[in-house]
């Protein structure tokens, strides 16, 4: 029996598989070495750049949910200085594309760190978060405004010649319209969805759980919003899209092929599993086999609705 072709490829870029891992979720790529074979999935994701190091939310800033998890980071990360100086060194000589997860407190934040990135080798992509609030506008959120994300997406189209993802927010009422808006002002591919706002209560307590009060769902809990999502823009948007949202294992991630994504996220599952995004990338292979399916491009969008 031969194996089944498992390449799909994004924005240009060429992946021995539709797996990547979800930004925020795998550190800097080397954090996870210990734990699966960096050469054994399609791309790594880092942790969300910004120009300056960022600490982050105050904590508890994590906490479980029935079917998930919810999170208040706080987007801490060690700024784009340090991540050149001190993280890209290890990756390059991983074969395995790095796609740089960016973002900004206001435009030129979010320009200035797509140039810096822009002639560096190693770096195969950036994903462009914009679910990010525009602090010179009063807070609003880039990602649930078209207008302030086509602003967004055009400013790093200008600043960069690396193929463009952008991920999008789930916190909207029409998923499909910042889809488009994102297309039309330059976006090479779309990643969705990001987590979804929530929160938890300590009824003891009385108070909330997160130092944040709020934070971001994942996990199973939001698969089908994802899905849904992915299945909604991929039948609007002539764009690569990739599926993020709660999937567990292999046939999750085949499920959102069919919708109409070419690659997916794996995010929190690595939390539990640190080997997830390979064993994955394994059952994925496996059901192809099992079910005679030669190339797993053949199921991208193949769903029968």
């Amino acid at each position: 029996m031969h194996k089944p072709d498992m390449s799909v490829e994004v924005a240009g870029i060429k992946m021995r598989n539709p797996v990547m891992t979800a930004s925020g979720t795998f550190g800097y790529g080397a954090e996870f070495a210990d734990y699966l074979d960096l050469e054994s999935i399609g791309a790594m994701i880092t942790k969300g750049l910004s120009l300056k190091p960022k600490a982050g939310n105050p904590t508890p800033r994590i906490v479980e949910t029935p079917g998930g998890m919810l999170n208040a980071i706080g987007l801490q990360n060690v700024g784009i200085d340090a991540f050149i100086a001190e993280k890209l060194p290890y990756l390059k000589n991983v074969q395995t594309p790095v796609v740089v997860n960016l973002y900004g407190n206001t435009l030129e934040e979010y320009g200035e760190v797509a140039s810096r990135l822009d002639g560096l080798p190693g770096v195969a992509g950036i994903e462009v978060n914009i679910s990010c609030p525009n602090v010179k506008q009063g807070g609003i959120v880039f990602g649930t405004d078209p207008k302030a994300a086509q602003e967004v997406v055009r400013l790093v189209r200008k600043s960069t010649t690396k193929p463009m993802i952008v991920k999008l927010s789930p916190n909207v009422t029409d998923v499909v319209s910042m889809a488009i808006a994102c297309a039309e002002a330059g976006a090479d591919a779309l990643s969705l969805i990001n987590t979804l706002t929530g929160m938890a209560i300590d009824l003891d307590r009385r108070r909330p759980i997160l130092a944040n009060v709020t934070g971001g769902l994942s996990g199973p809990a939001i698969k089908p919003v994802a899905l849904r999502m992915v299945w909604q823009v991929a039948k609007n948007v002539k764009l690569p899209i990739i599926g993020i949202g709660g999937i567990m294992n292999g046939r999750d991630a085949l499920e959102f092929m069919l919708a109409g994504a070419t690659a997916i996220q794996v995010g929190t599952a690595s939390f539990l599993d640190p080997g997830a995004a390979q064993r994955i990338a394994r059952e994925m292979e496996q059901y192809l086999t099992e079910n005679g399916i030669e190339s797993v491009s053949s199921l991208i969008g193949a769903l029968n609705a």
